[in-house]
């Protein structure tokens, strides 16, 4: 049995429309008027293409549906010009901004990210992250550490992938980019020695946390360093319920004039235990954060803090590895971030 078209001719109940011919790099050129390596290079994200003919190729691609092959451009050019990034939290103010910067100068060199976030930092976890980004075909990866994994015996990355970590201890053996975070702490405790207060208390970040430790070891070191007494360190969890919880058990600490704590989140928990017990900043304690958030100078008063430059971290992050990606050899060691320290109105000498 047949039935008729539209237009009268017959046809069967099983014919089907032919596929949509896939709009090709050439077809793109031709309507741009370009050549083929041209569209090439704008697919690729090529910084040699000027601005105009860029936007004319993009043009043509947007009026013909065009999608780049990322399969057959991996298997020409050996790339898939994606970096994966292994993630334990967002929830940090480091990390987060870490992550905003490595978006950021990834895109400017022409490369996506694709993320994976792992619950449970173990080293099944990592592997298992490595494995997922295998089958999303990444040319290299960036992981952003936040607790003490490439310190333990077995924690080890994969061979074979271009990989950069941020945040750990693991130099002798990979590509480390990180903060300088020992010196951000003692910039922090030398300012606040050189005010005239006699020591500095610390309310420290959690204990698997690798930049928590690197600043309670140089809080410790400083004043040890200046002869001053080393009190008891509180401990927090970055949030600022956490340095609330500390700011009132210090507050009733005999000769506690200035505290350092190890990011700004706990530090305005500080400031607001310190407003409820009666101590006034900086008259009758000192406050000094990390981090140097954006809402710094929005407390009462003004947070002094230690800068950390994340766009930098993010930037180093992406030069490193695509330098792994494109030269084919790693090396390892650690590259560190400087720090500067941020005077604002939360400091002052103690009261007389």
């Amino acid at each position: 049995m047949t039935t008729e078209s539209t237009s009268g001719t017959p046809r069967h109940p099983s014919a089907r429309r032919a596929p949509a011919r896939r709009v090709s790099m050439a077809d793109v050129a031709r309507l741009a008027g370009v050549s083929a390596q041209t569209v090439s290079r704008v697919s690729n994200g090529h910084p040699s293409v000027v601005g105009s003919t860029r936007e004319q190729v993009l043009d043509a691609m947007r009026r013909l549906g065009y999608r780049p092959n990322s399969a057959a451009r991996a298997l020409k050019y050996g790339e898939f010009r994606t970096i994966g990034v292994i993630l334990f939290t967002l929830s940090s103010v480091g990390n987060s901004r870490t992550l905003e910067a490595i978006v950021d100068h990834a895109a400017h060199e022409g490369y996506a990210i694709t993320l994976i976030p792992v619950a449970v930092p173990t080293q099944d976890g990592v592997l298992g992250a490595f494995t997922r980004l295998g089958e999303l075909a990444v040319d290299a990866v960036i992981v952003i550490m936040e607790v003490h994994l490439l310190d333990a015996a077995t924690m080890t990355l994969p061979l074979g992938i271009p990989a950069v970590v941020v945040d750990s201890n693991g130099g002798d053996r990979y590509t480390v980019v990180d903060t300088d975070q020992a010196d951000g702490a003692r910039q922090a405790v030398r300012h606040l020695l050189d005010l005239g207060h006699r020591t500095v208390w610390h309310v420290a970040g959690p204990e698997d946390s690798y930049a928590a430790e690197r600043r309670a070891e140089a809080w410790r070191a400083t004043l040890t360093e200046a002869g001053s007494a080393v009190p008891g360190m509180r401990r927090g969890d970055w949030s600022a319920d956490s340095g609330y919880r500390a700011g009132l058990a210090l507050a009733d600490e005999p000769g506690c004039t200035a505290v350092f704590a190890a990011n700004d989140q706990m530090a305005l928990g500080l400031l607001r235990a310190f407003h409820e017990k009666g101590k006034v900043v900086p008259r009758d304690v000192s406050v000094v954060g990390f981090d140097d958030i954006p809402d710094g100078t929005s407390f009462i008063p003004p947070l002094t803090t230690v800068h950390q430059d994340f766009t930098e971290v993010g930037r180093r992050c992406v030069e490193r590895v695509l330098r792994q990606v494109h030269h084919r050899r790693a090396k390892a060691g650690t590259t560190l971030v400087p720090t500067r320290l941020v005077v604002r109105e939360s400091t002052a000498p103690p009261p007389a």
